[in-house]
């Protein structure tokens, strides 16, 4: 039997969960009452817990259906990198159930060193930790699979319904995806060129439309980190006579405290102070075609790795 992680950020589970989240997220540095109390209320705001949990549970569910249609035996399982389950614990699940090959998975479709790179850094210490005989086959990234692309289009295609027909020709979209630190450039990363890659191929489905790209939800940080920000690119868009926009958040395939708080409260709020009409994609969560696609993906790399 081959394992499959799939793996995701992590979140709190009710209010009280916050501040230890905050610390394993910090490395277990302090973390300033006020950041707990900030973090805190955000999560209040959305009904007082991460959805994030079920929903990578969900997607790690419809691929286990979609692999089991290919006849080859495989045992997904979900693991957080920042909360439980953790990621070294999923692991030690699937040891102990006899499974001694894993192909890994994070639902973040861009390689960054600080994002997918963090989570292979975390299966290696599980696995140095636990002594376990576990092969590795990682997928780094998947921010051009044609069922993740075709789906994204679908979803703006489909916001874009939400504005008035003799309007939606000039809706301008923003696709956004998580800031990171500055200095990931001075590493050549990846994941700038990535999301644009993504961005690029999403406008080659969808044809000729005014769109911008921005990032968002950045860490409450002192350190530089990569813009600009959807935030301010709304407000230039609002004073340049832009009254209807839609927010197309690639760079996440799922509903959590960045979805929920970032754009459906912060976003939402500016843009009703401005006279704009702000609308978002639906995420992607379990949508056929890309879960799909992943389960090819994973069959690919088992077979990349003599499993198959």
């Amino acid at each position: 039997m081959i394992g499959v992680l799939v793996m995701a950020y992590g979140g709190p589970d009710n209010l009280d969960e916050v501040e230890p989240y905050l610390l394993d997220v910090r490395g277990f540095r302090p973390t300033a009452p006020a950041i707990i109390h900030e973090v805190r209320e955000r999560y209040r705001e959305i009904g007082g817990r991460s959805p994030i949990l079920e929903r990578t549970r969900a997607q790690a569910e419809a691929l286990q259906t979609a692999l089991d249609t290919g006849g080859s035996e495989f045992k997904t399982l979900t693991g957080m990198r920042h909360w439980r389950p953790y990621i070294k614990d999923s692991l030690a699940s699937l040891a102990q159930q006899g499974v001694t090959r894993v192909v890994t998975l994070a639902m973040a479709p861009r390689y960054s060193r600080l994002s997918i790179g963090a989570y292979d850094k975390k299966v290696d210490e599980a696995i140095a930790a636990a002594g376990a005989p576990l092969e590795i086959a990682r997928i780094e990234h998947w921010h051009l699979l044609p069922g993740y692309l075709d789906t994204l289009t679908d979803h703006v295609r489909s916001a874009l319904g939400r504005f008035p027909a003799e309007l939606r020709a000039d809706v301008l979209i923003i696709f956004t995806a998580h800031s990171l630190p500055q200095r990931i450039l001075e590493w050549q990363d990846l994941y700038p060129a990535e999301l644009l890659a993504t961005v690029d191929a999403v406008m080659e489905r969808l044809g000729p439309h005014p769109h911008r790209f921005a990032f968002q939800s950045a860490a409450i940080s002192p350190d530089p980190w990569l813009g600009p920000d959807a935030g301010t690119v709304i407000a230039v868009l609002a004073g340049a006579g832009h009254r209807h926009v839609l927010v197309a958040p690639v760079g996440f395939v799922c509903e959590h405290v960045e979805i929920l708080y970032d754009v459906d409260v912060v976003f939402q709020r500016q843009a009703r102070s401005l006279g704009v009409q702000l609308e978002r994609i639906e995420m992607l969560n379990t949508a056929p075609a890309m879960i799909d696609g992943l389960a090819t993906l994973v069959r690919q790399r088992a077979a990349e790795a003599g499993w198959l």
